[in-house]
C-alpha cells in the first residue's frame, strides 16, 4: 500500500477522533421520541460532513422513524458501483452504568474513544469518511476510482421498520454492484478477518397469565397458579442438557455451513481464556458439538434478554403476580425462515404450558431480519481480504457475525451482494456501558477502505 495513506490517516488522528466524538455528542437515541429531533441532528451533521468530504450529491430522507442520510459520487461511468449500508442512530443508554464518561460526553482514554455510538456504527461510518479522504489524498485524485453511494439509516436499532420502503422508493437511486455492509465486529485488532456470514434475528414476547389479579399472596399461596413459576418451567425446558434448542423442528431447515468455512474458522486464533476475557461472559455453553465460534456464527440461537413478574422494582407487595413476561432474541441461519420458526415455537408453547394457566406469544415476524451469507468465491471478498492485510498489516482470516441486519432485504432490493467490513470488537461493549471504539482500528479500518477502493476497479 502506498504509504501516503499511513501518513495521511496518522497526520489526521487527532482530526479523526475530534470529528467522531463531535458526532457522538448527538444523542441520537432510537426508539424514543423525545430524541426524534436528535437523530435528524444527527443526520445533519453526517449529511454535512459528507459534503465537506466531497460527495456532490446529499440528501436526507425522512421517514416516520427517523432520518436517513443518501448521498453518492460517481464519477467513473466505467468502475464499478458500490453502495455502503450503515446506520446512526444508537441504543438507549443509562448514565448511572458508564464508568468512564457519560454516554454522550466521549473521552478518550489509553488509546479508545468512549461514548455511545463510539463504535456501532459511528465508529464505522466515520472509517468510511476518512477512508475515502484518504484514498483521495494518497492517489491525487478528484474523485474515488469507484462509483460511491452511501445509506445511513436512522433506525437500524429499532428494527429498520422504514428501509424496505426506502429502497423501494429509491430503487434506481441505489442500483450498485456490490454492497459494503459495515454494521458488524472484527475478531481481534491484531488478527482481522473477513465477515462471511451474518445470522438472521427475530424478537418474540412470552405472556404466562395465572390469575384474573395480583393477589394477596397469604389468602391464595398454595392452591394459586403462579406465572412466574410456570414461565421459568417453560424457560427452563428450552433447552436440553446437550444446549439444543428443544422445540420440535426447529434444526430441520438449519443449513450447514460447508467444511471450507468450518475449517476456515478453525484457522482463527482463539483459546477459551481469551473468549472469556474479551466478551466478559463468564462460562462457555451452547450446543455441543460446535466450537465456538461455530455456535457464535453458523448455529442458530434463542436467548432470554428479560424477565418480568411480580414487584421488579420497589417493595414488595407480597402478592401472587397474575402474569409473567420473558422477551426471547432468536438468531437463525439459511434455510430457517421466520414465518417456519415462529409457527415451530406457538406449538411448542401451546404443548409445553400447563392447562392451569393461559399465554399471549407475540413473534415480530414483519420486522424480523433473514440471515445472510456472502458467496465463499466473490471476487470482492479476496480483494477486501488483501486491502485488510495492507489496513492492518496482518493476514486476514474469515469469520461471520452473531448479530443480525437487513443484509438480505438489501441484496434482494439491489440486486447486488453483499460484503461485511467493520471496525467494532467484541470488546467494544455494543449496546452495553463504556461502549467504546480503539482509534488505532478504526484508522487501520480507513487505510483498508482507501485500498479497496483501489483494488475493485481491476476485478
Amino acid at each position: 500500500m502506498n504509504t501516503t495513506v499511513r501518513d495521511f490517516l496518522a497526520h489526521h488522528r487527532d482530526a479523526v477522533v475530534a470529528e467522531l466524538a463531535e458526532w457522538v455528542r448527538v444523542p441520537s437515541l432510537a426508539a424514543l421520541p423525545e430524541h426524534l429531533v436528535d437523530v435528524r441532528r444527527s443526520a445533519n451533521w453526517l449529511a454535512a460532513t459528507l459534503r465537506e468530504t466531497g460527495f456532490p450529491c446529499v440528501e436526507l430522507w425522512d421517514t416516520d422513524g427517523g432520518a436517513a442520510v443518501y448521498a453518492e459520487w460517481c464519477a467513473e461511468p466505467h468502475a464499478p458501483t458500490v453502495l455502503i449500508y450503515s446506520h446512526h442512530d444508537v441504543r438507549a443508554a443509562k448514565d448511572e452504568n458508564w464508568d468512564q464518561t457519560a454516554p454522550f460526553e466521549p473521552v478518550l482514554r489509553d488509546g479508545y474513544l468512549y461514548g455511545r455510538g463510539a463504535s456501532d456504527a459511528k465508529g464505522q461510518v466515520m472509517a468510511h469518511i476518512w477512508g475515502v479522504r484518504a484514498h483521495l489524498a494518497a492517489a491525487g485524485r478528484r474523485a474515488p476510482a469507484v462509483n460511491l453511494k452511501v445509506l445511513v439509516e436512522g433506525e437500524e436499532e429499532t428494527g429498520s421498520a422504514h428501509l424496505q420502503g426506502l429502497l423501494r422508493d429509491h430503487r434506481e437511486r441505489l442500483g450498485a454492484d456490490l454492497i459494503v455492509f459495515s454494521d458488524t465486529l472484527l475478531w481481534r485488532a491484531d488478527h482481522p478477518a473477513v465477515c462471511m456470514s451474518l445470522r438472521g434475528t427475530m424478537l418474540a414476547r412470552l405472556e404466562i397469565l395465572g390469575p384474573l389479579r395480583d393477589v394477596h399472596s397469604g389468602a391464595v399461596s398454595g392452591p394459586a397458579p403462579n406465572p412466574i413459576l410456570e414461565l421459568s418451567r417453560l424457560l427452563g425446558q428450552l433447552h436440553d442438557d446437550k444446549g439444543r434448542i428443544t422445540v420440535p423442528g426447529f434444526y430441520d431447515d438449519v443449513t450447514e455451513p460447508s467444511q471450507r468455512f468450518r475449517d476456515e474458522l478453525a484457522a482463527l486464533p482463539f483459546t477459551e481464556a481469551d473468549w472469556l476475557e474479551r466478551s466478559e461472559t463468564r462460562s462457555v455453553g451452547g450446543e455441543a458439538g460446535y466450537s465456538v465460534l461455530e455456535r457464535l456464527w453458523v448455529r442458530p440461537a434463542i436467548e432470554v434478554t428479560s424477565v418480568i413478574g411480580g414487584d421488579p422494582i420497589g417493595p414488595s407487595r407480597a402478592a401472587g403476580p397474575s402474569v409473567a413476561t420473558a422477551d426471547l432474541s432468536i438468531r437463525f441461519v439459511p434455510d430457517q425462515t421466520a414465518a417456519g420458526i415462529a409457527e415451530q415455537l406457538r406449538r411448542w408453547v401451546a404443548d409445553t404450558i400447563s392447562d392451569r394457566f393461559d399465554h399471549e406469544l407475540t413473534v415480530s415476524e414483519e420486522t424480523a431480519q433473514g440471515p445472510y451469507r456472502t458467496p465463499e468465491d466473490l471476487p470482492s471478498v479476496a480483494a477486501l481480504a488483501d486491502a485488510m492485510q495492507e489496513g492492518f498489516g496482518h493476514p486476514a482470516g474469515r469469520m461471520g457475525n452473531a448479530g443480525g441486519g437487513p443484509a438480505v432485504l438489501l441484496s434482494d432490493n439491489v440486486g447486488a451482494p453483499v460484503v461485511f467490513f467493520g471496525t467494532g470488537l467484541p470488546e467494544d461493549h455494543w449496546h452495553d456501558s463504556d461502549e467504546r471504539v480503539s482509534v488505532d482500528v478504526l484508522l487501520a479500518g480507513a487505510a483498508t477502505l482507501a485500498a479497496f477502493w483501489d483494488r475493485l476497479p481491476g476485478l
